[in-house]
């Protein structure tokens, strides 16, 4: 997937992330962005790790894989901001 592909699946999975976890976060959209974005190759990596394939385009798998990563790095992002 291309940089922007990149980016816009980020953006939607921080906005899941952040609608499933919700809570009061010392960052706004474009922390959303950034976390989403990270978490989507964080949960790439993760899952290309214990077997679950590659992420290789716009997929239910590879959706679900961003989403967690998000919610991962959000959950870590909270614990760490405090």
């Amino acid at each position: 997937m291309g940089i922007l592909s990149w980016i816009i699946f980020g953006l939607i999975a921080g906005a899941l992330a952040k609608w499933i976890m919700p809570g009061d976060d010392p960052g706004g959209v474009i922390v959303t962005i950034v976390i989403g974005v990270v978490g989507a190759v964080v949960g790439g990596y993760i899952g290309s790790l214990i077997g679950w394939g590659e992420v290789d385009g716009f997929n239910i798998k590879s959706f679900a894989t961003a989403i967690g990563g998000a919610l991962v790095l959000l959950f870590a992002y909270r614990k760490i901001k405090g």
